[in-house]
């Protein structure tokens, strides 16, 4: 932007090198919430052809978007909003961004100093908003036509895409002052053109970020690596354990397991359970998708090599919990992500690297254990396909069997991520799936997965619940403001079908009118709201009509399969039996609820 000095004023400079420095160190996106504040920062990024403008009216839902796109791309979507209650909004997935690890950038405008403590209007105390949720937080020098002040701009805005990258990735919060004129309305002298002549480098910026940050990766010493090592070669059950949010890449953990003969168990989550390294049959590594249905009467490991967050399955942490085995919890950050605090030790290190570099010291020949768990799985999943219920289960098995090679799977909170790991099969097809596990809220699910499908070619499936799509419609409205096409797939139980996996169902009053909370309503008028297509199933043969018709299609489209929420949690506990009974096991499978 330029006006008869080069820039029209100093707070149009400002809000150039802001954009300009994002985009110098990797930004290729940001999202945007309307607001006068902030008007500086959102005309400079709108300048800009190398970064694409999300505009999203609520900064809630704008700011789960850019969650969803950086859980895609690994590089975060900076968000931009006016001051006041406007940066309050972002909070929800502040608190996911921190406790799941995803990069996040956060620019908040705000008023000048001098009117905070004054009464000014949409005028509120936003230093440390975010308290200790984000990875660092700064308020931004006052706009200036100054050298210093915009190398220590250019700093500021680079080292926060950095710590933000960092370990642990998270967000980074800068509050960015601005006092009046907020538009480009010419400043006469306030950019003045002998200091843009002085002082290009600082106003145009550097090739790349002005400050390049080296990140190394964190090792063991060999002699760690050695125990370890000795450790997997002397264990007789030995367990591979990837959780969600895992860093292991999916070579480096199919080496492991081949050198080790440990079977994999992968969540959904964790980027192993689908892909091309899922082996057909028992040659290569044995990538299990099952456990939550028969844990408990699988053999108990003697050694764990832990991987990701906790898994999502209550049944699998119950599992290892009760085991009397040495399990490892590798961790980049060094950060403690096992409740149940039997973990026997935490290991600092890369978790890629730490995985081949013991596949390359480890040599043993797989033995019975694996050959069990082969087993349990071809069992398992022979059993649930002889099952014909149509129940919410079904829906995610037929969502996942059925999504195309390759997809973006986003599954919401609550029972959906619960289905998924119990009834979602192993595939070889490059399916990601993805899902809020940090803080597990059901808020900001649709606008996640509409954040992570702007960030692809490749087709997405967005499953979630009835109180969810609620909680979240407005973020509907990125389908046509962002360019997104989606399949949706809402699961409709009338209420909060996850409360029958707990006990308080068993006292009614108050449990149908306070926790199941049937509600009633007719999502059909969303469709013309938002410009959707929507249609309504009630089988099998129905949702994979309406499923694949959608995958085939331009446009988004909402299908919702009406299901009776306590008839599925009674046909999850005849399935659990069914399931207990073809494997010979005794005693109970457990639920997956909340602890």
């Amino acid at each position: 932007m330029s006006g008869g000095d080069g820039y029209p004023n100093r707070n149009a400079l400002w809000g150039a090198v802001v954009a300009d420095e994002l985009a110098s160190a990797g930004v290729d996106a940001v999202c945007v919430a309307p607001g006068s504040r902030s008007t500086p920062l959102t005309v400079a990024f709108a300048e800009r052809e190398d970064v694409t403008v999300c505009s999203h009216l609520d900064e809630r839902s704008a700011a789960f978007f850019a969650l969803g796109r950086t859980r895609r791309t690994g590089r975060p979507t900076p968000l931009v909003c006016t001051s006041g209650t406007a940066a309050a909004e972002f909070h929800p997935a502040v608190i996911e961004a921190d406790r799941a690890r995803v990069p996040m950038v956060l620019l908040t405008a705000d008023r000048p100093p001098e009117l905070r403590d004054s009464g000014a209007n949409q005028t509120v105390d936003q230093e440390k908003l975010y308290g200790d949720a984000v990875r660092s937080y700064r308020t931004l020098p006052k706009p200036a036509a100054d050298a210093r002040k915009l190398r220590s701009l250019r700093t500021a805005l680079a080292r926060a895409v950095a710590t933000a990258t960092g370990r642990p990735a998270g967000p980074v919060h800068l509050n960015v002052p601005f006092a009046k004129p907020l538009e480009p309305t010419p400043v006469p002298g306030d950019v003045p053109g002998e200091f843009l002549a002085e002082h290009g480098e600082v106003v145009a910026g550097r090739e790349g970020p002005w400050v390049r940050r080296a990140r190394g990766r964190p090792t063991l010493p060999a002699d760690e690596r050695d125990v370890l090592a000795d450790a997997a070669e002397r264990a007789d059950r030995g367990l591979i354990v990837a959780g969600p949010d895992s860093d292991l890449d999916p070579g480096a953990a199919t080496d492991l397991a081949a050198a080790t003969g440990f079977p994999i168990l992968a969540d959904p989550l964790s980027g192993l359970r689908f892909g091309p390294h899922v082996a057909d049959g028992d040659d290569g590594a044995l990538v299990c998708g099952g456990y939550d249905g028969y844990a408990p009467v699988a053999p108990a490991p003697d050694f764990a090599l832990r991987f990701g967050a906790s898994p999502t399955s209550k049944p699998l942490r119950h599992y290892l919990r009760d085991a009397d085995a040495r399990q490892v919890v590798v961790d980049p950050a060094g950060g403690w992500r096992e409740a149940t605090f039997t973990a026997t030790d935490l290991a600092t290190a890369d978790e890629t690297a730490l995985a081949r570099a013991l596949a390359d010291r480890v040599d043993r020949t797989p033995g019975q254990f694996r050959e069990r768990f082969a087993a349990l799985e071809r069992e398992y999943w022979s059993t649930v396909a002889d099952d014909g219920a149509w129940f919410e289960g079904a829906v995610l098995r037929e969502a996942t069997a059925l999504a195309p090679d390759p997809a973006t799977l986003f599954v919401s909170n609550s029972m959906p991520v619960r289905d998924l790991d119990r009834f979602g099969r192993p595939r070889a097809a490059a399916i990601t799936a993805l899902g809020n596990r940090g803080a597990s809220g059901i808020d900001g699910i649709t606008s996640t997965g509409l954040g992570a499908g702007s960030a692809t070619d490749d087709p997405l499936v967005v499953v979630t619940g009835d109180l969810a799509y609620y909680h979240d419609a407005n973020g509907l409205l990125a389908v046509g403001r962002c360019g997104v096409d989606a399949t949706v797939v809402l699961v409709n139980n009338d209420g909060g079908g996850i409360f029958h996996l707990l006990p308080i169902e068993e006292f009614d009053p108050p449990f149908t009118e306070q926790f199941r909370t049937p509600h009633g309503l007719d999502f059909a008028p969303t469709a013309d709201l938002y410009g959707l297509e929507f249609v309504r199933v009630d089988d099998r043969a129905g949702f994979r009509t309406a499923y694949e018709a959608s995958l085939g299609s331009d446009g988004t489209q909402v299908i919702e399969v009406r299901v009776d929420g306590e008839a599925s949690h009674r046909h999850r506990e005849t399935l659990e039996e069914r399931v207990h009974e073809a494997l010979g096991g005794q005693g109970d499978v457990g639920s997956a609820g909340d602890d």
